[in-house]
Formats: structure tokens, sequence, C-alpha cells
């Protein structure tokens, strides 16, 4: 592994940093944790992250790509990046970056997510373009990865008009809300190995809606509660494995598709897939995460489908440090960033 250390792996200090850190720390490489400084100490409290660099602002990433480089940076993006930074500000960063950024532009906007899974031949909720459109509960969800808190439910047409009547048209979707078990199913697509990895699967915990579960309905009525999304951590789950095959389908096609309409490579590397597991055992996918999520830091040290394949401690972190080490190994780094 010493070859390795010529490299340093680097990352935005939030989300799953810890993470991909740690993985990278386990397959051979230097560490970098780019944070400001309100965050910096945390990173500094780890004995994988080899370095700390603090910036004003995570958008002076872009000036500051010369630190980068002088340490043989490879970036590995996670959902803060584009948050953060937004897409045109990521795609100005001239480090080499694990992924393919193509994927951006069809991450981040709602519409073409849907033309992408649609194409896939995934099931999905049914998408209102107007109020008349509306004959159910739907959820309507501002553009842009927000942790949760571009959400929120209208009962009705009316109250849909109510509550949209101040936002500009465009930056947001309307979807039939779904009653059903969401589900977070996580996954890794290898470029060199030609092979999608299932590695696990989490749900997530809202605040404040899977707390009002605990209050009856009689008593919620009249209280001033609005129903928040926003997530305030992640729990494991296991699927069940005569739907297995159901996963590695959805997966499969996503992945196909993306080759078309990101070519040549397409969406490689790990990726999620958000959706409701609906009573007839249907699963409905309302929105992809072509990176790694959150929801995988709860398979730390591994996941009990990474061990499937590995029989060693493999998080997606560390799938993610595997692979680059294997490409560099084999002459095909350049396959794998940009």
């Amino acid at each position: 592994m010493g070859a390795m250390k010529s490299y340093t792996i680097a990352t935005l200090g939030s989300h799953s940093a810890l993470q991909i850190l740690r993985g990278a720390r386990a397959e051979g490489f230097a560490t970098l944790a780019i944070c400001t400084e309100a965050s910096a100490s945390l990173y500094r409290r780890y004995p994988f992250v080899d370095d700390v660099l603090v910036l004003p602002t995570y958008q002076a990433l872009v000036e500051r790509q010369g630190d980068l480089a002088g340490v043989n940076a490879i970036l590995v993006p996670h959902g803060s990046f584009v948050a953060h930074l937004g897409v045109e500000r990521t795609k100005q960063v001239r480090i080499p970056y694990f992924g393919n950024k193509q994927v951006l532009d069809w991450e981040t906007d709602r519409h073409a997510q849907r033309v992408w899974l649609e194409r896939a031949g995934l099931r999905m909720p049914r998408e209102m373009r107007s109020a008349a459109e509306i004959d159910c509960p739907v959820i309507v969800k501002l553009h842009g990865a927000r942790g949760g808190s571009g959400y929120f439910f209208a009962r009705d047409a009316a109250e849909f008009v109510a509550r949209t009547a101040s936002m500009a048209p465009g930056s947001f979707t309307v979807q039939e809300a779904l009653i059903g078990a969401p589900v977070y199913l996580h996954y890794f697509y290898s470029l060199l190995e030609e092979r999608l990895e299932f590695l696990g699967a989490d749900i997530r915990y809202e605040t404040n809606v899977d707390s009002l579960g605990r209050l009856p309905s009689e008593n919620q009525i009249g209280l001033p509660i609005e129903p928040s999304f926003v997530v305030v951590g992640n729990m494991p789950l296991g699927v069940r494995e005569s739907t297995l095959h159901k996963v590695y389908h959805l997966g499969e096609s996503v992945v196909a598709v993306s080759r078309l309409i990101c070519p040549p490579r397409g969406l490689f590397g790990a990726f999620c897939l958000e959706g409701i597991i609906t009573p007839d055992e249907q699963f409905s996918v309302f929105e992809i995460s072509a990176r790694i999520v959150a929801g995988t830091n709860v398979a730390l040290p591994s996941s009990p489908y990474a061990d499937l394949y590995y029989g060693e401690p493999m998080s997606t972190g560390r799938r993610i440090a595997r692979e680059l080490r294997n490409a560099i190994g084999a002459g095909r780094l350049a396959d794998l960033v940009e």
C-alpha cells in the first residue's frame, strides 16, 4: 500500500467525511479534511485524519485548489458538496474528482431525475403539473439537497395553492403522497469490475413527523404543529431476502440508462435510491442521490450485505477508496476521476 501514500483522499468536513476518510486510511491513502473554522476541531480529534485544510468558507475551495494539488489530492464528493458549493462551482474544481460530473445536472434537477428514473422503468409517485390535477394529498419538494427541510404536505388543491402562492414557478415539484415504509437503498457500481453491489439500506429518523406518531390523533387536533422532515439520524435496515432480486434490478436499470444520458461512463461509485415500499410490496422511487449518502454512516465498519461480498469490514467510504486503490494499481485512475 506504500504507493497509495503518494495520493491524498480529500473531502469536505461534513455529511459522511469521517467514513470516507477512515475508509481511505484503511486502504493506505493519506487523508485531508477540508473545513471551516467551526468544524475543524472535530476532524482534528480523529487519528485517521492526517491534515485539516481550514477555509474561510467552503466556496473558497475553488481559489485554494493549489493546496490540494500540492498533496496530490483526489476529491471524494458527498451530499454537502453541491449544498455548499453549488453545481457550477463544483464543476470549476479541477482537482481529480471521483465520479462523473455530468450526473450532477440530472441529480440536482427533480424533473431531469424523473426523466432518468422513468426511462429506467422504475415505478414513481404520480407527479402533478398544476393544482387542477391534484386529487389526493401531495408532497411538495423544493429543488436541491436540503436534508429533509425542503418538503411539505398539502392535503388538497386548495391548501397547495395557498402554500405555494409566494413560491417561484419551477422551484418545486409536486408528487402524490404515498403511504408506506420509507427505505433508502445503498449501492456501489464498480466501473473497474462492471458490477453492481448492494451495500445496505437505512431508514431516516425525521423530526417531527416520526414523533407525531406517538400522539393519538385526537390529541393532535388543534395543535399548531407543522410536520417537518428534517433528518436527525439514520437507522440500519435489513431488507427481506425475497425482495433482493428487485433491489438489484432497480439499481442495474438506473446505471444502464445513466450511460445513455451521461455517456460514456454514466453513473458509477456510490449512489442511493430513495423510495417507499407500499403494502403491495412494490418499491416506488421518489429520488436518486448519485453519490455516497449519510445513511451509510450506520454501516460502520461494515454492513451485513457488504460482508457477503468481502468477508472483511467494508463501509461505503472504504469501498470508494478500494476502487480508487485498484484503479491506481491498474493504471486506470483517469477512468474514475475528472
